[in-house]
C-alpha cells in the first residue's frame, strides 16, 4: 500500500465519522449519512457520494456545506435523488454520474465503466463496474449500466462499489485502502459474497454499507481470520 492510516472514530450528533491519514498526512473524514449515502470531506473539499433525502431516514441536504463533487452511482431511487442533488449544487460543483443518470438529469459529467478523469487537486477518479451476475438478480443491476467508483487521494484510494455482487472485475482492484461494499440480498450481496469480495479486494478498512436488515456482523466473523478490518457504522 502507499499510504497509511492513522483513524480516530466519533459518533458527534447523529452521524458516525472515520478520519483517515495519507501518506502525506492529509486528513480524509467520511461521514456515515445513511444507506449508500456518505460525506467525504478531503483538502478543502466536500464531495458527496449518492446523496438522497427521502429514503429513511429523511435527511435535510439543505443543512450541509454546498459540495465540490457529486457522485452518482446509478438511478435507483436510494441513490439518485434530483431534490438532494439540487440543494447540495452551488456554481462549480462537479456533478458526475454514470450515462443514465446523467442523460436523467440533463447536466453534469456522464462516466461509464473504464472511465477515469482527475476531479481536482489531484484527486483521481476510475468508474469501474457494478452489476449483478447471479441468476434471477440481473434485472436488479444489469452489467455496463451502472457504477462503482475509485478515489485515489494522495496516494490513498477508497473504493465505493455501488449496487453489485462480487463480480470477477474486482480482481483488477489493486493498493484499496477502504472498501465500501453493499451487502443486501437479493439486490447486492449476501455477507458471504460481500466477505468473499474482501478477500479478493483486500482492502485495509472495510466498510459495509446498503445492508438494510442484512446482519453484517456476519461479515466480520467471516474475516476473522484476516488483516482487514471491519467497521459497522449506521449505512442501514
Amino acid at each position: 500500500m502507499t499510504a497509511c492510516i492513522a483513524t480516530t472514530s466519533s459518533a458527534a450528533a447523529e452521524f458516525q465519522t472515520d478520519t483517515f491519514k495519507t501518506k502525506g498526512g492529509k486528513e480524509i473524514v467520511i461521514t456515515a449519512i445513511k444507506h449508500a449515502s456518505l460525506r467525504i470531506q478531503y483538502d478543502g473539499l466536500e464531495i458527496q457520494v449518492d446523496p438522497v433525502g427521502n429514503y429513511k431516514p429523511k435527511t435535510d441536504y439543505s443543512t450541509f456545506p454546498k459540495a465540490d463533487i457529486i457522485l452518482v452511482t446509478h438511478e435507483h431511487f436510494d441513490h439518485f435523488d434530483r431534490d438532494a442533488i439540487a440543494a447540495l449544487k452551488k456554481d462549480g460543483t462537479q456533478v458526475i454520474a454514470n450515462p443514465a443518470v446523467q442523460k436523467m438529469l440533463g447536466y453534469g459529467v456522464s462516466m461509464a465503466n473504464g472511465e477515469s478523469r482527475e476531479i481536482g487537486k489531484a484527486i483521481t477518479l476510475d468508474a469501474v463496474p457494478a452489476y449483478n451476475m447471479t441468476e434471477g438478480r440481473t434485472k436488479f443491476h444489469p452489467k455496463g449500466r451502472d457504477n462503482g467508483y475509485v478515489l485515489t487521494m494522495d496516494g490513498f484510494r477508497i473504493y465505493i462499489a455501488g449496487d453489485t455482487e462480487d463480480i470477477p472485475e474486482m480482481g483488477k482492484l489493486k493498493d484499496i485502502d477502504i472498501a465500501f461494499l453493499p451487502c443486501n440480498q437479493p439486490y447486492t450481496m449476501t455477507p458471504e459474497q460481500a466477505a468473499k469480495a474482501a478477500r479478493t479486494i483486500k482492502p485495509k478498512v472495510l466498510f459495509p454499507y446498503h445492508y438494510s436488515e442484512t446482519p453484517v456482523k456476519r461479515v466480520t466473523e467471516l474475516l476473522s481470520d484476516t488483516s482487514i478490518e471491519v467497521r459497522i457504522r449506521n449505512y442501514q
